[in-house]
């Protein structure tokens, strides 16, 4: 299997998102030893702020596009294809102001590409073109709101990505980080064998 693990917290070591990311990860590799993982993180390489430039550069004829241009449209393809080839997808996302880091934002707007992640129907309705992935969504929140109308920002995720076509989406969230020590270190432990729950591990794993 092919694993695409999003990294988008500002914390680096620090950050409880990147906690989960590396216990799934460690998990994974012990599963499938044989499989792939790639690593993105937005926040040691984050994608650009997506601007008038970064459309216009998107929706100008291939033909007629400046080097600038070409290089704008070159990345949106190469995390586009990166996107494509993963069999499973794994974003780690702290919740930030109630919502998701801007560079995961920005990350999901050069995604979005009429034609290439998605179109429209003759009859309007939009068809995601990104199929076939299972999609891991680890979160890390300040206090706990799962499965209530505090959550702001799993609806958005769950509606982007069907658009996108990825509708096989678990949510997995760490909550509780800002509550006091024992809060956070029991939100994680619970994340963490939810994790474990979802990535079967191998008899000779579980015995040693």
């Amino acid at each position: 299997m092919k694993t695409l693990v999003v990294l988008t917290s500002i914390l680096g070591d620090r950050s409880n998102s990147r906690q989960l990311a590396d216990h799934l990860i460690a998990r994974t590799r012990a599963a499938d030893p044989a499989g792939s993982i790639v690593i993105r993180d937005l926040s040691t390489d984050p994608v650009p702020y997506f601007d008038g430039n970064t459309v216009g550069a998107l929706f100008t004829p291939a033909e007629a596009r400046t080097p600038a241009q070409q290089e704008i449209v070159a990345l949106s393809d190469a995390l586009i294809a990166e996107l494509q080839a993963a069999d499973r997808v794994v974003f780690a996302l702290p919740v930030y102001n109630f919502n998701m880091p801007a560079q995961f934002k920005s990350y999901l707007d050069y995604l979005a590409r009429a034609g290439v992640t998605f179109r429209y129907t003759p009859e309007g309705v939009p068809e995601g073109l990104v199929k076939g992935k299972q999609v891991l969504t680890l979160i890390a929140r300040g206090g706990k709101a799962e499965g209530t109308p505090g959550d702001t920002m799993t609806p958005y995720l769950t509606q982007m990505f069907a658009f996108l076509g990825m509708t096989d989406v678990t949510y997995i969230a760490a909550e509780g980080m800002a509550m006091g020590e024992l809060a956070a270190a029991e939100g994680l432990a619970l994340a963490k064998q939810r994790i474990d729950a979802l990535i079967a591990q191998p008899e000779s794993a579980l015995a040693a």
